[in-house]
């Protein structure tokens, strides 16, 4: 076209522009920005947009922004470029202030701009921002689009407000398989386990055929219950009834399935049998697997072949350095650091935060920044001698002395919640986020202090969320039981007593599960002689 004269307008750039809107285009894409510039057609506003949706598409989210911000006129199609191009890529926080940004400028916000803000609300659990936005979409008539209500059962499940999103739901009159998706991966999230499994075969009853997102929603919420048998029906399923090819993410799933369970070798030979090349996520399926039931020799496997794909990923190294300290292998722990110093890596920061009055207050461990501090190191030094008390556990001086002196003070979930129970209603339901996985000290906390205020608290963390009510919590305590037994079994087997898992048909999730010691000839004893673990 150049060689034969013709001249290049507008019309041209906003054919051509589009076409390098993928991260390994984008030096195309910037030669084409440069063009633009000398032949002044960057004025144009809507090739000004169409560079802007480029870069961000791209990941060249700062080159966007700059973009963005040089331009004299924004549109509505400018700001919504702009804040998908924030939700696509994470960026959740800068989506909620260039949303009030927009506001201020007295841009109306349409569907586009709702979605993306109201993923964002998912992702921060700023469910005050979320219900703020559905205000505007009802009083802007657009409570019917689909589009809409799906992300709002998925903001309000995310932001741990189950009943509506069920809500939501069930009001919509025609609901697609995204629709279902939302809803099952939301009590998959809460551990309801059972219940997204009814909604899943409702869903199929109902004529709508599942695609590989309902397949994953589902073997995860089967990964969280511990309905380890009904997960791989529905793995298997997928393949001879649906017709449709697993991908990593499922196998991802059906690994995490079956390591919870306590299925190690099973898990490892799914991924040796893998129709597709596993990825850093299936790998760290195993490798969570290793770190539950305490396998050494397969998680250096795993992480071996996990770094492979994700090499700057610190949770990976974080968790073998775990595993070797439980297995009191320090040679092991010295050797991840070891490897994290050499490749300049540090561990993320543990943070909460929690929402009051439309403010988020975010917490770090051992956090004296906040205004109300005293009243909140007070109030949690109150809570844990109360737990302590409940519990019949003694104060244990020692261990809270080496957080200390390792920098870890108190956790950051503990301030948070005390933070909510200090400026809430008493009744009134608290719900936390926290970063990184919730620990097993933090977990007992949370259950007896549920126990003593009388109120329900909720904390989503890095997997899942956890809903303490009157001492318990909806998890089941899997964590801390699997970590009991086997601690029980690692006693029994130092006095020379054979022992193997048995007892309960819910793959050990609940307080059932036992280990048996085996007789003179080899079998087991019966389960129903056997005293459970509570």
């Amino acid at each position: 076209m150049r060689e034969m004269g013709v001249s290049v307008n507008s019309v041209t750039m906003l054919g051509l522009v589009p076409v390098f809107s993928e991260p390994g285009y984008i030096s195309v894409g910037m030669c084409f920005h440069c063009c633009c510039v000398k032949l002044g057609l960057n004025l144009d506003f809507s090739v000004a947009n169409c560079l802007v949706t480029m870069y961000v598409k791209c990941g060249a989210i700062e080159f966007g922004r700059n973009l963005f911000d040089e331009m004299p006129k924004k549109g509505l199609i400018t700001w919504n470029a702009m804040i998908s191009g924030y939700a696509q890529n994470g960026l959740a926080a800068d989506v909620l202030e260039l949303y009030r940004k927009m506001e201020t400028a007295g841009v109306c916000p349409d569907a586009v701009t709702f979605v993306g803000v109201l993923s964002s609300c998912a992702n921060l659990g700023a469910v005050s921002v979320g219900h703020e936005v559905e205000q505007r979409i009802e009083s802007s008539r657009l409570g019917l689009n689909p589009f809409l209500n799906n992300a709002l059962i998925n903001m309000y499940a995310r932001c741990g407000n189950l009943v509506k999103a069920r809500a939501i739901f069930d009001g919509m009159p025609v609901k697609s398989v995204v629709s279902w998706t939302a809803i099952i991966g939301g009590y998959g999230m809460h551990g309801y386990g059972e219940i997204a499994v009814e909604l899943f075969d409702e869903m199929i009853k109902s004529g709508i055929r599942p695609d590989g997102a309902a397949f994953v929603s589902v073997l995860c919420a089967c990964s969280h219950a511990g309905l380890t048998e009904k997960g791989l029906e529905y793995f298997s399923e997928m393949k001879m009834k649906h017709r449709l090819q697993p991908g990593p993410e499922h196998y991802s799933c059906v690994v995490d399935l079956l390591g919870r369970a306590g299925r190690l070798n099973e898990a490892l030979e799914l991924i040796k049998s893998m129709q597709v090349k596993p990825d850093g996520a299936v790998w760290g399926a195993l490798l969570g697997a290793c770190k539950i039931h305490r396998n050494v020799e397969m998680a250096e496997l795993a992480f071996e072949r996990v770094i492979e794909f994700e090499p700057t990923n610190i949770g990976y190294y974080v968790l073998l350095s775990n595993i070797y300290s439980e297995a009191d292998n320090l040679e092991g722990v010295l050797k991840v650091r070891v490897m994290m110093r050499e490749r300049k890596l540090k561990k993320d920061p543990g943070f909460s935060y929690v929402e009051y009055k439309g403010r988020v207050h975010l917490f770090l461990a051992g956090d004296r920044s906040h205004p109300q501090k005293k009243e909140i190191y007070r109030m949690v030094d109150e809570l844990e001698a109360l737990v302590k008390k409940l519990a019949g556990c003694k104060d244990n001086e020692e261990r809270r002395n080496k957080e200390a002196l390792l920098g870890m003070g108190v956790h950051s979930e503990k301030l948070a919640i005390v933070f909510g129970l200090l400026n809430s209603e008493p009744g009134t339901e608290i719900v936390v986020i926290k970063n990184l996985r919730m620990c097993e000290d933090c977990h007992l906390f949370f259950k007896g202090v549920s126990k003593i205020v009388t109120r329900q608290l909720v904390v989503r963390d890095a997997t899942r969320f956890h809903h303490f009510r009157d001492g318990h919590c909806s998890c089941k305590d899997y964590c801390t039981k699997i970590d009991f037994i086997l601690k029980l079994r690692n006693l029994l087997e130092a006095c020379g007593v054979p022992v193997q898992l048995g007892g309960c048909k819910c793959n050990n999730m609940c307080s059932n599960a036992v280990w048996i010691p085996e007789n003179e000839t080899g079998s087991r004893e019966r389960a129903d002689d056997q005293p459970a673990i509570d």
